[in-house]
């Protein structure tokens, strides 16, 4: 039998339990998240003829083989230390040997800093019109709260070409389910069936402590300390990051963050540029 990108993306049946949980968690509505996946379909099947998932799916594919290191970048509060240091240290060019790419608001960050984003993945909630339209793939997903974003970002996502959406209940026939939570863990969800074992992935502004960085949200413009819903998003991905690592076959650093799990493998920036140029 051979499988397409999206049957080899599909992982509900998988990662249903942990929907389950997280659901009751959070007291989640599925309706919702049917409702939410429906609607993003809906908008997508607006979109012209030329547009069609497999292709999408196929081109995302060959853009995040082009390199041997994938760069992750989420919403933590040492994001802005670290882009910074390493700008300081490299310069610009230095991004574009790798491939970029961003948790929702990083991706503000970047765009500030005049970096190349290959793909955002985002529930839209930490990103303006001008981000969506700057990155080269758009991985939107789709759940019982962000509705209205989505139908705000409709315009968005009906002329941009390379636009993928995700949904954390069954998928339907152009919405996958990789699995994963937030924006930023649904990320190693997603390549763990594209990347070859060779690449290495660096997590960077990946911080699961009690600060959330000001990356986080449009509407806060400081690092502030998050809530107790926050903090418990926070644990649950950390959860699935070593639940997803131990499916990888690849190397997975996390850079210039604190260590949360001793098993996570946490390393400074130095080391970040020895292992790059060993």
């Amino acid at each position: 039998m051979s499988y397409t990108l999206r049957d080899k993306l599909n992982f509900f049946s998988e990662f249903k339990e942990w929907y389950f949980h997280i659901r009751e968690e959070f007291n989640f509505d599925y309706q919702k998240d049917l409702e939410s996946r429906d609607l993003l379909s809906r908008i997508f099947k607006k979109k012209t003829q030329q547009w069609k998932i497999d292709d999408i799916l196929k081109s995302f594919n060959r853009r995040i083989l082009l390199k041997p290191v994938i760069l992750i970048y989420g919403c933590g509060p040492s994001l802005e230390e670290t882009v910074n240091n390493i700008l300081k240290k490299k310069g610009k060019g230095f991004f574009d040997n790798f491939i970029n790419l961003t948790a929702d608001g990083a991706s503000i960050l970047l765009k500030e800093k005049d970096i190349q984003i290959d793909a955002i993945f985002t529930d839209l909630d930490g990103i303006t019109k001008n981000e969506f339209n700057y990155s080269r793939f758009n991985i939107i997903h789709a759940h019982g709260d962000n509705m209205e974003k989505i139908k705000q970002f409709e315009n968005e996502i009906i002329s941009f070409q390379n636009v993928i959406g995700t949904t954390q209940v069954e998928p339907g026939d152009d919405i996958l389910n990789p699995g994963g939570f937030t924006d930023g863990d649904r990320i190693l969800f997603f390549l763990r069936s594209l990347i070859k074992p060779y690449q290495k992935l660096f997590l960077i502004g990946m911080d699961f402590k009690n600060i959330v960085g000001r990356y986080s949200k449009l509407d806060i413009d400081t690092n502030q300390e998050g809530g107790r819903i926050k903090r418990k998003k926070l644990q649950i991905a950390v959860e699935l990051i070593s639940w997803v690592r131990d499916k990888l076959k690849n190397d997975l650093f996390f850079v210039n963050s604190e260590i949360v799990k001793n098993e996570f493998n946490s390393i400074s920036l130095e080391d970040f540029f020895k292992i790059l140029n060993s």
